[in-house]
């Protein structure tokens, strides 16, 4: 979309607020809240900025140990947004919406350890050799009852028959039931969001969901997929419960995981990891191989924190 379009988009939309996000290494939601016209402006002359140690930021809001973070070394960055990216916060007071940003840094480049900017030049790997892999995430996560000692240990919520789950019910429609209406607004959100989400089923824990993308382009799903984890949340508030994405957020429950489906096309659209007859081709040997291989190395990036 045009600077044009996306004031058109605003005016039409009735929009008052944008909020400029920035996903930071631990899939956290950084950013700015502005207002729509101070938006416009920004797009143009690119004066939207945050300080470049966001991005070393722990999960706790901290900056690592033995890294010292001075104002001489700690130059802002700007934030371009992706105008593709802009969408309507439902369930906000003031209409609201979102648009993710791209993080520059004063030579003109994308800072290269931003999320972002890390899955573009992996993509631009694939590019150069004419593929294009294709990911399906399925995102499990839990609803609890609110906690407001997080001292205490986290407890399933009370469902619409007016009790919580006590047993496993991987599957079961009468447990996702209990929450319906909450469901019923998140495809609700979700669709106004133009999050591409597919089907859900209850997991084996007690309050435990999973959610399914539809396949499509990576970095297209990765954003849908920080997005997706803003708006559960935000629906499961307004309807007193929390949703968490932490991997083991109750000790006697099943742990939660994001699963990601995958497979890379050809120029001519063909899976590269199948031969004509359907049996697996060599590249998908090699492919599995390099998982085995490399995926120790990659652990501290996907899981760096001890949960």
């Amino acid at each position: 979309m045009t600077r044009d379009e996306i004031a058109s988009w605003i005016g039409h939309n009735g929009i008052a607020e944008v909020e400029c996000i920035v996903p930071d290494m631990n899939g956290i939601i950084r950013g700015k809240v502005v207002p729509a016209q101070k938006f416009l402006k920004m797009v143009e002359d690119r004066s939207l900025r945050m300080p470049s140690s966001i991005f070393i930021v722990t999960v706790t809001g901290d900056y690592p140990d033995n890294v010292d973070v001075a104002p001489i070394a700690d130059p802002d960055m700007t934030l371009v947004p992706d105008l593709s990216t802009i969408r309507i916060a439902s369930g906000y007071t003031t209409p609201t919406a979102y648009v993710i940003t791209d993080a520059v840094a004063s030579d003109g480049k994308e800072v290269p350890y931003a999320p972002r900017a890390v899955l573009k030049h992996v993509l631009s790997l694939y590019a150069e050799r004419g593929w294009t892999p294709v990911v399906a995430p399925e995102l499990e996560f839990f609803l609890t009852a609110t906690n407001t000692d997080p001292d205490l240990p986290l407890l399933t919520p009370v469902g619409r028959s007016g009790r919580a789950e006590t047993g496993s019910e991987p599957y079961s429609l009468e447990a996702v039931n209990e929450f319906e209406d909450l469901i019923e607004e998140l495809y609700e959100f979700a669709e106004k969001g133009r999050l591409e989400i597919d089907t859900l089923i209850h997991e084996a824990g007690a309050g435990q969901l999973e959610i399914n993308f539809q396949h499509g382009d990576a970095l297209e799903r990765a954003d849908q997929v920080l997005l997706f984890k803003r708006v559960i949340r935000q629906v499961a508030l307004r309807h007193g419960i929390y949703a968490t994405f932490m991997a083991k957020p109750m000790q006697h429950q099943p742990g939660s995981a994001m699963h990601i489906h995958q497979s890379v096309v050809d120029a001519n659209g063909r899976n590269i990891f199948a031969n004509g007859d359907g049996t697996d081709s060599a590249l998908f040997h090699n492919y599995l191989g390099g998982l085995q291989r490399l995926l120790p190395q990659a652990a501290p990036l996907f899981a760096p924190n001890v949960n």
